[in-house]
């Protein structure tokens, strides 16, 4: 196992800088995943660490080596890809193998791992087929034991489960994290879905642009986001970012949705405001629910009649859609009841899991 340190990590295309100076150390048996949209440079930064990218300026250290300027195989790394890439005339054990083979292992020792990695994953009854033969959840988990098999320092996994239906999906990010616990090598792994993000990671990196947002736990990021990005990035359904600014109401400062209702500004963040600040608040669907339908409320509770724009049954839970002025919000109601578009309801809300960010910078108050 070991550490890695990107250190001043720069990756440029000719003129075009698609990575700025990333900075990030991630500890020795860590389970890292970076999230972020298309084009936001987490492909990029894996496939430097593999060496299937160059680096432009800065540095890669695996452990206590520099390997910036070392092939992929020298480099104690072994990498998953999305698309499984299994040689389609070998069996399953063969694939499994064929990295060892290549590497003059002796043929003994390519079965015993082999064996142990096919017990590992659950791939015993397998060993004898071919991919064709195999399920999308099966051959991923053959690419895994492919790189199982080399016995790596740190793990790379690009996207891997992308190929896969829903349930599929939930089922391989569990196997994954059974195999993480089993080994503890160091993982990143790189994803568009933040699902995956918040259910695999000891750590989430979010990019967006080349440059890294906020690092931090799922819960950090879900409960201390750094900026509006990471907000309504974070978290399903997203954080509803409401339009407007702070005014002056008796003794306290008030957020004035645009075209909308006064709303109070949480209790930590009362001095940290000024009147004529523009800013979004922030409003998680399960921190504002009909009254009578809410999970219980430890904090300040602000009670609003809203009218309903639009209803989404989910068994146990009801999405509701309404509008504070110019922006659409989402309720979660628990315990759900028939709820019917137009009509209007009292809704209460948590206060203390409300957020603030300033409108020109787009960063939380809280920070």
């Amino acid at each position: 196992m070991a550490s890695i340190a990107l250190n001043n990590l720069v990756k440029e295309f000719g003129e075009t800088r698609v990575l700025h100076s990333i900075d990030l150390d991630i500890k020795d048996g860590e389970f890292v995943v970076f999230v972020g949209p298309s084009g936001c440079g987490k492909s990029t930064t894996l496939r430097m660490v593999a060496g299937l990218e160059s680096v432009s300026s800065g540095e890669i250290r695996i452990g206590d080596r520099e390997v910036s300027g070392l092939a992929p195989k020298d480099r104690g790394i072994s990498m998953v890809f999305q698309d499984y890439a299994l040689y389609p005339h070998m069996t399953v054990r063969k694939n499994l193998g064929f990295g060892l083979k290549v590497s003059g292992t002796p043929a003994a020792e390519i079965t015993q791992k082999v064996d142990e990695a096919a017990k590992m994953l659950g791939l015993e009854q397998l060993l004898d087929r071919k991919p064709k033969q195999l399920s999308g959840g099966q051959r991923q988990r053959v690419a895994m034991g492919r790189a199982i098999v080399r016995s790596p320092e740190v793990y790379l996994f690009d996207e891997p489960l992308s190929n896969l239906d829903a349930k599929l999906r939930t089922q391989m990010r569990s196997e994954i994290k059974r195999l993480h616990k089993k080994v503890r090598n160091t993982i990143i792994y790189v994803t568009h879905d933040q699902i995956e993000a918040m259910t695999m990671a000891d750590r989430i990196v979010v990019m967006r642009g080349g440059h890294i947002e906020q690092v931090g736990t799922p819960s950090e990021l879900f409960k201390s986001p750094a900026n509006v990005f990471v907000a309504t990035f974070i978290g399903s359904p997203p954080m509803a970012m409401v339009d407007g600014e702070i005014v002056k109401d008796g003794a306290s400062p008030m957020f004035q949705a645009a075209n909308g209702p006064l709303l109070p500004i949480p209790a930590r963040l009362r001095d940290k405001v000024k009147v004529g600040q523009k800013v979004f608040y922030g409003i998680r669907s399960d921190s504002f629910s009909p009254v009578g339908h809410s999970l219980p409320r430890a904090g300040e509770v602000h009670q609003m009649s809203c009218t309903v724009d639009h209803v989404e049954p989910l068994g146990a839970e009801t999405l509701i859609s309404v509008a504070l002025g110019n922006s659409t919000v989402l309720s979660k109601m628990f315990n759900p009841t028939e709820v019917d578009v137009d009509e209007t309801r009292a809704f209460e809300l948590e206060l203390d899991a409300c957020y603030l960010f300033d409108k020109g910078t787009e960063q939380s108050l809280d920070l």
